[in-house]
């Protein structure tokens, strides 16, 4: 689920009076509050409804779910934010210019001019650079980044990549990138979910270059991101087809055959993304062995949303027309702008699927 970004002039008495307000609609057992919950409080990842309802949950508890949300790893965090903003917490500006460390943000600017000498040199200088991160809070994802991370260009900075990225990227490997698992990792999936690397047409060789440094083809998975280049590449490189995987792709026979051994947690994804991706078959399937088509989207597949609203967004008729047909709720409403399903149909121009579903409301209003 995206982050809500803090407004430039945010005000901490607001803050509190948010989690406040998440306090109480989790008291009301609002399927919102616990979806917001479930994403963003690290105790909860896994909860259902029910046990986020159930459990001890106070203020403190509230307050890091609203930090969380807004892109901050604690509470404190944020409050510094707010009373004592620094350059880099200006979200206006691109991540590049937000960096504080002078040699780490030297590094980032010749790898975007692609001077790969100049980068060996400056490294060769600063030999725990490859090794470090930063902290840029504030954001969805890339709060901690290496600077290996910065050559998949997800956040986009600039919008394009130099020609010998792969190269640049080789250097920064070893200089000390290649023996950190976790950058390896973190890095192939932010080339495999972005969109840069792909119209550059470098995705797929970095992501053979960071899977030949040991980089897990499992873990770059794009999901609910539909780069589907990069998903072929990493199962050349080895990735396992999973239930989520199989619902995304459309395969049937693999999504029948892992549906029976599959954990609540892939069938939930699998149920997203078939709905996403307009799979009616393996959607069908999945309703039939008793996923509810009114649960939230796990994370990483638009969270904020029900699967309804991705297959009304999408313009996919026939998913539509199934979800409802099982019971899928018309009035449910996404967590960032609290559009029904209807109105994100209206918003994306699909005018045959929102005739549809304002039909069926009308039915259901008799």
């Amino acid at each position: 689920m995206p982050v809500k970004p803090l407004p430039p002039n945010a005000d901490l008495n607001h803050l509190k009076h948010q989690a406040k307000d998440l306090l109480k609609a989790r008291t009301e057992r609002d399927p919102q509050a616990a979806q917001r919950i479930r994403e963003f409080h690290p105790q909860f990842e896994q909860a259902s409804d029910e046990n986020i309802f159930d459990a001890e949950f106070k203020l403190a508890d509230a307050q890091l779910t609203i930090a969380r949300e807004r892109g901050f790893a604690s509470w404190p965090k944020l409050k510094r934010r707010v009373e004592k903003p620094t350059a880099a917490d200006d979200l206006s500006l691109p991540f590049h210019e937000r960096i504080q460390d002078p040699a780490f943000r030297r590094a980032v600017d010749l790898m975007d001019a692609g001077d790969v000498q100049g980068l060996k040199v400056h490294l060769n200088a600063h030999p725990n650079l490859a090794r470090q991160r930063v902290a840029l809070e504030g954001g969805n994802y890339f709060q901690n980044p290496s600077l290996l991370e910065f050559v998949a260009e997800n956040p986009i900075r600039h919008g394009k990549l130099p020609a010998n990225i792969v190269e640049i990227a080789r250097v920064i490997l070893e200089a000390g990138a290649k023996n950190e698992p976790s950058m390896l990792d973190e890095t192939l999936g932010l080339v495999c979910t972005g969109s840069v690397p792909r119209e550059c047409i470098v995705q797929t060789p970095l992501i053979d270059l960071l899977c030949d440094y040991g980089a897990d083809p499992n873990r770059g998975m794009p999901g609910a991101h539909g780069e589907f280049e990069a998903v072929h590449a990493l199962l050349r490189r080895g990735a396992r087809v999973d239930l989520p995987l199989a619902a995304a792709l459309g395969r049937v026979d693999d999504a029948c055959r892992l549906l029976p051994t599959a954990s609540p947690e892939d069938r939930h994804k699998a149920l997203a993304l078939s709905a996403q991706f307009g799979h009616a078959e393996i959607l069908r399937t999945l309703l039939d062995a008793g996923e509810d088509p009114n649960l939230y989207n796990p994370p990483g597949c638009h969270a904020h949303s029900t699967p309804l609203h991705q297959a009304a967004l999408a313009g996919h008729e026939e998913t539509v027309r199934l979800l409802v047909e099982r019971g899928a709720r018309l009035d449910m409403k996404d967590i960032l702008w609290q559009g029904t399903p209807v109105d994100w149909a209206k918003h994306a121009g699909k005018s045959q699927i929102e005739a549809y579903l304002r039909e069926r409301e009308a039915d259901g209003k008799k």
